[in-house]
């Protein structure tokens, strides 16, 4: 039998590497993630922005609210990567 790993476990694995988050609604993040808690809020740090513009926008340092995260790609570095 295959042993199963957690949404917790996966995420702690990608603390400190790079990740790709889809929001709720027209925004995207690809950033390093620094830490998260029970609720899946997360801390990243070098973080781009993406919208559905297309505009991309640097950050230092972001929090994001769980309740509005959709999709998570560990290893992902934004919608215009694979372009």
């Amino acid at each position: 039998m295959a042993s199963q790993l957690l949404l917790s476990e996966l995420i702690d694995k990608c603390v400190g590497s790079r990740i790709w988050v889809v929001m709720k609604g027209d925004k995207e993040f690809s950033g390093t993630l620094l830490g998260f808690d029970d609720y899946v809020n997360m801390v990243l740090e070098d973080v781009t922005e993406f919208d559905y513009t297309g505009a991309q926008i640097k950050l230092p340092k972001l929090l994001l609210n769980g309740n509005n995260i959709c999709m998570l790609i560990p290893g992902g570095e934004g919608p215009t990567a694979g372009a």
